[in-house]
């Protein structure tokens, strides 16, 4: 028997083989005892040879074929039996049970491995793209022959990575300097031969799940009330014995004022504690992290003390050192409290530490279903428990685990790297344009050059049409999995009453096709188990259910499959004489493996437009015996570029007719077909000789037309299809035109072209009114309307009522349109009937187009009850043309006409219109763009990614809730060719309020400037260029009071004159009403709103019949809504401006004043970072005191800068040179003029008062800072020296502050307390509990020991304080708290400091 396969090169001859091959591939009867020893001696007698392997063709084009075809010869014609589950009368035992908790026997995998054991998914690897797989989670440490389970575990968002690019030395008690501040201990064992330490941290709730963080925090704040509640009965008990001291019982009253202030302080205390428990917001923990070098990997450890409760927990010493996981398969937990798994990478020379958490249970819930190997319950196994796994989390823990395009474009190359065999990704998200984008050329190439398989979930947003998600339902070279539920199931897992008498989709499984007629849903698994989950869950497994589970259950499944290959491929070598394979390295054709799924699948329901549901059906992995010839024969996959004739491009994968102009004649669609090759295909040996004869076919001749004949060659063939769908009914009709192999049949279809019709029905009765009654539903029954929405409708008012049935029934309604160059419109709803009852809907949509109504009872609604549910639906179109999608006000007084019909019937006109937000445009201040340096960053091909990082600058003069908008990369995922995009918020503290990336969420901001930052990634520096100057909008939500709502006007007049305000009407079909829409009021425009700067809003026209008289008003609430915009014109020019007063002073007086204001202004510019610069500043100053000696500008700069110095050696007697500069400042204001003036009123009108009561307010302030400096300078001093008494000598030979005669109250010694003296002197003038001069009121109370009472006015400063936080006054809270021996609300404080306060940003 002669073999031909391009896994071959020439052809070979084998007698033996022909025989083995022609029973079941994967038959255990080919690893006979007797074969063996005839092959051992071949062997013996033989030269080995390798083979020149791999080489494969494949047929590419834009038009994917997703066989749905089932041969008689191999598959049945249904679900049905116990090949799937589907048990019409049976009851559960233990093993059962167990048994359908993880479903293996709805695909045979169960039979498949009891015939092939060895084939259980051994020398597998499979690469899991989703939220992270814990490696301490049940069934995922060894495989079933007892190898690692997991290869890898990568965090390839980002979202754990550290900055270790500090590094620092130990002293010589072996300790460090943590990048918190602690200071960590070093074990002395652990080896480092450069004595470098490398350090970070990490906020610890960065690194957990939502769930996992707010059980933390539960259990933290429980342990942190219960000291608070100590403190605060420790406060009370001070209070009460103050209250209950004998001198107060005798006096009865608190006459003394000292007494009171101190009963105040007992009370303030009392008081914080109480708002402490309040405001308590535990942002958690903070762990140190160090890196380090041992000469020959990297190496990590952590100090986790922070999240102990025991002292002696978590310490840095006592951490068992970690390196990469891939290294030595190594993790980590946290703590016992939080049980979170954790693994860690070294990147880029120990500058960047990856700490690697799951953002969800789901990754590892699915790594389980895929390969889970437990030994002690083998009938809890996953599918494939002897393959291995490599997780790749792209759900990012700062999104609430999103994916990213950072996160997949890293997961795709680790998946390259680790030349794993498959991917599974459950993860998806609506898109644009169907098999288009960044991700999805990715894939190709990974698929096409490195021959990964790739399965993906096709989504969960069932029932209707038209809902398979990105990447998995619309991506070519992904298989895409719908997610099945067999009775089994439904009993054990779902614990229902009474299961299903057969298999069926779930509900909620998304459906085909795409919007270019691919078929969309590949095939279908079993959608939910009782799965291994993270540890931190404190629970082994559970439960979940969506096509994220169908994805691994049919990746294991094909795990199987091509472990079977791989095993055979080997024994292929030694069965032909002159072969030898080896295990490693052996390349499984992805095509040949989709083939081989697709033409065995068992079909789900009879209809064949129930493969728009399920694809080609269920997985059957034992039924793989067709795929043998495939194997051998046929290591190709045909794509088609579909073009209907007299149409330009686009171009299509499969014929979808939708719209009811395209049933209305017959269309001819032409078919390319061209044969792709493998790069390294030999143009002699494969491409010259490649010609295939195919046999075409249709499952509906009277309907879809194509030749019976094809014959193809390397450089491709065309033909036509015909379909004519003018005498079909209406409603979902489905064909398929296949080709087969004339040569091998069994093979069975090598392409197929779905091809779906809607008919819709149209709407003819006026007022237009659709109703469809007594449908009838089961569990899992949908019925599926398709009608033409007439022109002129824009939203629909619908009623349903149920009766007939007796328990509670659950309903998904949806409806969807597909519009060109949109994602399809889809409304949906989930109404529950408890009992027969109606109710009532809107909703929008698009006149002329297509509206698929799709009613379903959930698939386990209802079961255990014998009723029939039935629905009557009815539908009453509604609308009102305008010809205006979106409304543009250009900024100047003119309003904006607008027409409006009614089409359909009489419709009352009551538009609304508001303008609620606003947009900003800014452009960057910064970019940067740099190579990104590590290989995790490079991708297959050897291009290494680029990063781009824009910095743009905003401020709020209020708060408000913000979010950026970046109209070009928003809102896209996978329909985009721009790889990824992040951005960060932060304040000019570097705290970070926001994170996002192409789905941005409103944050609410406070007062402040604040900096975004914006992350960009490609390949191509050219496009990352193009974007150095890319316009972001901070769009900003008004706040209520704010919102403008806009008049309507029956005149264009009307906005100026103030008349002929429009009213409500009732438009009549056939006439035409005016009205204009007036702009804002310019006084009615939010503060704030910059030139150039577009608020934006809706505006309505119609009203809902059941709508209120409020509703009306607001037409947010209406279901159809158009977008209104007005551009900011430019400000109001000021009248006044450049109107200047008449001078009096002579030219040489203006001169003097000028040139003695320019050197102050000298004095101020001159830097002072060396002690050469502090000397010209001290010479400049000492000329100028001199010749102004009583100019208090002067004297004022001069003492502004020597706060400013920085280089400070004895600080003593730096604090004594500020206390002399402030007492100049003092003496050269004349207080008794400068009280005089304040005293008296002066007229705001008359010009030459307002010049000098300005004179005079920046006279006072000059005062009062310098009091103020002065104040802090005597406390600062107080405090160096330890004692009050050490004040006066500091100040020995300065003058006294108290210009009105009064001695200062003595201190200890006689001495005057000139802090005290200087203080009330300050209070004369300002009031001393604003947040500007609150510091030394603060100081004064802690300095008389009433700690309380300082902590209230320090707290009502920070509170109060406009600005953004000062550290300062945060380090005197934590300083206070400490003195009072609060500890556990000082560690609090301390924690928040690593959030108001980061040293740096934190990395992308």
């Amino acid at each position: 028997m002669r073999l031909q396969s391009p896994f071959f090169k020439g052809k070979l001859t084998c007698t033996q083989t022909a025989a083995c091959f022609s029973q079941s591939l994967f038959s255990s009867q080919i690893l006979s005892s007797s074969l063996r020893t005839r092959t051992e001696k071949q062997l013996s007698l033989t030269r080995r040879r390798r083979v020149k392997g791999g080489r494969e063709c494949k047929f590419q084009s834009k038009l994917r074929v997703m066989p749905c075809f089932s041969l008689t010869s191999g598959a049945s014609g249904g679900v049905s039996g116990d090949d799937n589950g589907s048990l019409r009368n049976f009851k559960l035992n233990e093993s059962t049970f167990l048994a359908s908790l993880m479903p293996k026997k709805e695909i045979a995998a169960d039979r498949f491995i009891d015939s092939n054991p060895k084939f259980d998914g051994r020398g597998v690897v499979i690469a899991i793209f989703d939220s992270g797989v814990d490696p301490a989670a049940a069934g995922l440490q060894l495989t079933s022959d007892g190898k690692p389970k997991i290869l890898d575990v990568v965090d390839c968002t980002g979202s754990g990575d550290i900055d270790t690019s500090t590094a620092v030395k130990a002293d010589s008690d072996g300790c460090i300097r943590g990048a918190s501040g602690a200071t960590l201990v070093v074990n002395s064992s652990w080896k480092n031969p450069s004595g470098e330490w490398r350090v970070g941290y990490k906020m610890v709730y960065e690194l957990f799940t939502d769930k996992l963080t707010s059980r933390l925090k539960k259990e933290r704040k429980k342990k942190w009330d219960e000291k608070n509640q100590e403190t605060i009965a420790e406060a009370v008990k001070h209070l009460d014995q103050f209250d209950q001291y004998p001198f107060l019982q005798k006096h009865k009253k608190l006459e003394d004022g000292s007494l009171k202030r101190v009963r105040e302080d007992l009370q303030n205390r009392i008081d914080i504690l109480k708002k402490q428990a309040d405001s308590y917001d535990d942002k958690g923990p903070v762990i140190d992290a160090v890196v380090w070098h041992d000469g020959e990997v990297w190496r990590v450890a952590l100090d986790t003390q922070s999240l102990e409760d025991e002292p002696d927990c978590g310490k840095l010493a006592d951490f068992a050192p970690l390196t990469n996981f891939r290294i030595e398969r190594k993790y980590g937990v946290f703590s016992k409290l939080d049980a979170c798994t954790f693994v860690v990478n070294v990147y880029d020379e120990g500058n960047i530490l990856s700490i690697v958490t799951d953002s969800s249970p789901h990754g590892t819930h699915v790594a389980g279903i895929a390969s889970a190997f437990h030994p002690e319950e083998p009938l809890l196994n996953g599918v494939a428990p002897g393959a291995q796994l490599i997780s790749c989390k792209i759900g990012d823990s700062r999104l609430g685990s999103m994916e990213t395009g950072t996160g997949l474009t890293r997961a795709l190359i680790a998946a390259v790297e680790h030349k794993c065999d498959l991917i599974n990704m459950s993860y998806g998200e609506p898109t644009l344009l169907p098999d288009y984008g960044r991700f999805v050329d990715l894939v190709n190439e990974a698929v096409n050059q490195h021959r990964l398989v790739f399965i993906s979930s096709a989504g969960n947003s069932g029932p209707a049409l038209n809902t398979v998600g990105a990447p998995g339902g619309t991506s070519s070279s992904i298989i895409g999995v719908g997610a099945y539920v067999s009775p089994a199931m439904a009993a054990a897992a779902h614990s229902v009453v009474q299961p299903p008498s057969e298999g069926l989709e779930y509900t909620w499984s998304s459906r085909g096709p795409t919007t270019d007629g691919d078929l969309g849903v590949c095939i279908s698994a079993p959608g939910g188990a009782v799965a291994p989950v993270s540890t931190w869950t404190l629970q082994k497994r559970m439960l979940m259910n969506g096509t994220s589970m169908a994805s691994p259950s049919a990746c294991g499944g094909i795990a199987l499959v091509i472990s079977a290959m791989k095993s055979l491929l080997i024994l292929l070598g030694f069965l032909l004489l002159d072969v030898v394979l080896q295990a490693e390295g052996i390349p499984v054709s992805p095509y040949i493996v989709r083939k081989a799924i697709e033409n065995t699948s068992v079909p789900i329901g009879g209809l064949a437009e129930d493969k728009l549901s399920t694809g080609q059906g269920l997985l059957q992995v034992d039924k793989l015996e067709l795929c043998s010839r495939p194997l051998f024969f046929a290591n190709s996959w045909l794509e088609e570029v579909l073009g209907r004739i007299g149409l330009s491009p686009p171009s299509y994968r499969g014929i979808y007719l939708r719209e009811a102009s395209a049933c209305q004649q017959p269309t001819e669609w032409t078919v390319q077909v061209e044969p792709k090759f493998h790069e390294d295909a030999s143009n002699l040996e494969e491409l010259v000789p490649f010609e295939e004869c195919i046999e075409l076919h249709s499952t509906g001749n009277e309907v879809v037309r194509a030749p019976d004949y094809l014959l193809l060659t390397h450089n491709g063939r065309s033909f036509s299809i015909v379909v004519d769908p003018t005498n079909l009914n209406g409603g979902l009709h489905y064909y398929e035109i296949y080709g087969v192999d004339c040569k091998a049949p069994g093979r069975g279809p090598i392409f197929r072209i779905p091809v779906t019709i809607t008919k819709p029905m149209a709407v003819l009765s006026r007022p237009p009114l659709v109703s469809f009654a007594r449908m009838s539903f089961m569990p899992g029954h949908i019925e599926r309307r398709f009608i033409e929405v007439p022109l002129g409708a824009s939203w629909v008012e619908a009623t349903m009522r149920t009766s007939g049935f007796d328990t509670t029934r659950r309903f998904f309604v949806d409806t969807v349109q597909v519009c060109p160059l949109q994602r399809p419109i889809k409304w949906e709803s989930v109404l529950t009937f408890s009992s027969a009852a109606a109710k009532s809907f809107a909703f929008h949509v698009v006149g002329g187009q297509t509206m698929e109504l799709a009613v379903a009872q959930f698939w386990s609604s209802g079961m255990g009850s014998h009723e029939t549910t039935i629905v009557d639906f009815e539908i009453e179109f509604h609308g009102i043309d305008i010809r205006k999608e979106e409304v543009l006000l250009d900024g100047s007084e003119a309003p904006v006409r607008i027409d409006a019909e009614a089409l359909l019937a009489s419709e009352r006109l009551a538009p609304a219109a508001v303008l609620n937000k606003i947009r900003v445009p800014y452009r960057p201040v910064e970019s940067k763009l740099r190579v990104l340096p590590t290989n995790r960053d490079k991708l297959p091909s050897g291009k290494q990614i680029l990063a781009l990082t824009l910095t743009y600058k905003f401020k709020l003069e209020d708060g408000a809730e913000v979010k950026p908008q970046i109209p070009l990369l928003n809102d896209r995922i996978y329909d985009t060719k721009f790889e990824s995009q992040f951005y960060m918020i932060s304040d000019t503290n570097k705290r970070v309020y926001a994170k996002g990336d192409v789905y941005p969420d409103s944050t609410k901001l406070p007062k402040g400037e604040y900096c975004l930052q914006l992350y960009l990634r490609h390949d191509n520096v050219q496009y990352l260029e193009k974007m150095k100057q890319l316009v972001l909008f901070i769009e900003r939500t008004l706040e209520e009071k704010d919102v403008i709502r806009l008049n309507f006007f029956s005149q264009p007049d009307g906005p100026v004159m103030g008349n002929g305000s429009f009213k409500a009407s009732t438009l009549v079909p056939g006439k035409r009403q005016a009205f204009y829409l007036g702009p804002p009021a310019k006084d009615k425009l939010p503060k704030n709103s910059p030139q150039g700067s577009i608020l934006f809003g809706v505006v309505s026209y119609g009203k809902l019949s059941f709508a209120g008289q409020e509703e009306a008003k607001n037409p947010r609430k209406n279901p159809v809504t158009y977008q209104i915009a007005y551009v900011v014109p430019p400000n109001k020019v000021d009248e006044d401006k450049g109107k200047g007063s008449t001078c009096t002073k002579s030219v040489s007086e203006r001169l003097e004043e000028e040139v003695r204001d320019a050197k102050i202004k000298v004095l101020g510019s001159l830097k002072q970072d060396t002690d050469e610069e502090c000397s010209e500043w001290k010479k400049l100053s000492a000329s100028l005191k001199s010749e102004y000696p009583k100019y208090t500008p002067l004297l004022a700069k001069i003492l502004e800068g020597l706060l400013s110095q920085s280089n400070v050696g004895d600080k003593i007697r730096r604090k004594e040179e500020v206390i002399e500069a402030a007492n100049e400042v003092i003496d050269s204001v004349d207080q008794d003029e400068l009280a005089k003036f304040f005293s008296q009123k002066s007229d705001p009108e008359d010009e030459e008062a307002e010049k000098i009561k300005k004179k005079m307010e920046t006279a006072r302030d000059q005062l009062a800072e310098a009091l103020y400096q002065k104040g802090l300078a005597l406390a600062e001093i107080e405090s160096l020296k330890g004692d009050k008494a050490s004040v006066a000598d500091a100040n020995e030979g300065t003058k006294d502050v108290d210009k009105t005669g009064d001695q200062s109250a003595p201190v200890s010694g006689g001495q005057p307390d000139l802090f005290e003296d200087n203080f009330k002197e300050l209070k004369k003038w300002v009031d001393v509990k604003s947040s500007k001069y609150g510091n030394l009121l603060v100081l004064r109370e802690r300095r008389l020991g009433r700690l309380g009472t300082a902590l209230k006015v320090l707290s009502e400063m920070i509170q109060d304080d406009a600005e953004p936080p000062k550290k300062k006054l945060y380090e005197l809270k934590i300083s206070l708290l400490d003195e009072m021996g609060w500890n556990h609300v000082a560690a609090y404080e301390r924690l928040w400091m690593h959030v108001r306060f980061p040293p740096s940003l934190p990395l992308f």
